[in-house]
């Protein structure tokens, strides 16, 4: 059962293509600044405990506030809660740049505005995606998600570089500026285009707004009535704990089995850039397989085989690892744009925020303790041993959703979600 057909305008195209470019603009504004923040870091303390603190406080608010910003999202009006998302980011960057421009900037404070960046992420994420479907005509959502996947890989391939050159010939402070600049260009087209959403209405007419505790238990019901869904979350899950790893792993990877450099780590992160942005590209003109899952699966295998193949490769040959990280990252697209087309045209309306806050909350919480396991077992067992052990149980377990029919049928057994109770009707917001 899809969602109603929307109302989606003839010119569409212009009203989204307009909101994504500013959104693209903040985003990469935002990497530039994630860069500098996480290079003032290293310089300032030289200390592997301080970039993981940083890592951890830019992760755990989208873990843990997710399901309850999924929820916000989906009880007030999208297009204000990307403003007021984007406008308190740009303004708490305001006032780090302020910090550092008086010389009083300390770790603690890029701590607190990491996490502050963080939670407004978990707003604007959830908001911009569930604000897609109600854009864009469901037959395109998965080629808007190619679009998405390639604007990562381009973000992952120029941002560090760019970065890299602004803060040499610009102050840590005029770097922050910049993101402040972005951010304003992702909220200007905001004021001028409406954003379609749920209406949300109580039950009966004199039955009271729900709380906000209950919205969330809400999410979290018509999550578990979807058999599809919760299968596909479970492998999301533990995909995230096999996968996360070998990119943290990789300069050890490059420097200690292979005996490589700077040189070949800057080479390995470049190459994982374009496949990214080549496998974006694929799917936004190709579109993918009629029935999504079949796509994302394929990619899933993908991501394993590139993966075994950068462990695997001997320590003279590390252009095979190069081509094993450029297999995985072309995959990675095909694997993730469909999985979100599925989402966004299948999960009604009124729980889209949700659902979406609530997948990614659930993807990224086992990154920490992927990265816990991997370091001791690596030790262990040696560095090509995690990508062997992640790169097989990947390709097992893309294979193993050909033969899960509650995966392959994802999009036509939500009926237990869709018996859930209706509040929504769809309506444009002023």
């Amino acid at each position: 059962m899809k969602n109603p057909e929307q109302s989606v305008p003839q010119h569409w195209a212009i009203r989204f293509f307009t909101i994504w470019t500013g959104q693209a603009f903040s985003l990469f504004g935002s990497a530039l600044v994630q860069f500098a923040l996480i290079w003032w870091l290293t310089e300032k303390t030289g200390s592997a405990v301080v970039l993981t603190m940083a890592t951890l406080v830019g992760m755990l608010p989208q873990v843990v506030l997710g399901p309850f910003a999924g929820a916000v999202v989906d009880r007030g009006n999208r297009r204000l809660i990307m403003m007021l998302a984007d406008g308190s980011i740009a303004a708490f960057t305001l006032l780090l740049a302020w910090l550092f421009a008086t010389g009083q900037a300390q770790v603690w404070h890029v701590y607190v505005i990491l996490a502050i960046r963080a939670l407004g992420g978990a707003f604007h994420f959830p908001a911009m995606s569930a604000s897609t479907p109600l854009m864009v005509p469901e037959k395109h959502l998965t080629r808007i998600s190619g679009m998405n996947q390639t604007l990562q890989g381009l973000m992952a391939m120029i941002a560090p570089p760019a970065g890299a050159m602004l803060i040499g010939v610009l102050s840590t402070q005029g770097v922050l500026m910049i993101d402040v600049v972005t951010a304003a260009i992702a909220i200007l087209p905001l004021f001028f285009f409406n954003i379609p959403q749920p209406e949300r209405q109580a039950r009966e007419a004199h039955e009271e707004k729900p709380s906000l505790f209950s919205d969330v238990r809400e999410g979290f019901r018509y999550v578990r009535s979807w058999p599809g869904l919760m299968a596909i979350l479970g492998m999301a899950f533990f995909l995230n704990f096999l996968l996360t790893p070998t990119g943290s792993l990789m300069p050890l990877l490059i420097t200690k089995h292979f005996g490589k450099g700077a040189l070949e780590f800057g080479l390995m992160d470049s190459v994982s850039g374009l496949g990214m942005i080549i496998g974006g590209l694929t799917l936004s003109i190709w579109g993918g397989f009629k029935k999504r899952v079949v796509t994302s699966l394929t990619g899933i295998v993908g991501i394993g085989a590139g993966v075994m193949l950068s462990g695997a490769a001997p320590a003279g040959l590390f252009w095979l690892a190069v081509v094993g990280s450029a297999l995985s990252s072309f995959m990675s697209p095909i694997t993730n744009g469909p999985l979100g087309a599925i989402l966004q045209a299948n999960v009604r309306p009124d729980m889209q925020g949700r659902v979406m806050a609530l997948v990614n909350s659930v993807a990224t919480a086992m990154t920490p303790l992927g990265l816990m396991i991997a370091g001791p077992f690596s030790d262990l067992f040696g560095i090509r041993a995690w990508y062997w052990v992640a790169g097989l149980l990947t390709i097992l377990m893309g294979l193993a959703g050909f033969f899960l029919p509650a995966v392959m049928n994802v999009e036509n057994n939500r009926e237990g979600a869709a018996d859930l109770p209706v509040q929504a009707a769809l309506t444009s917001a002023d």
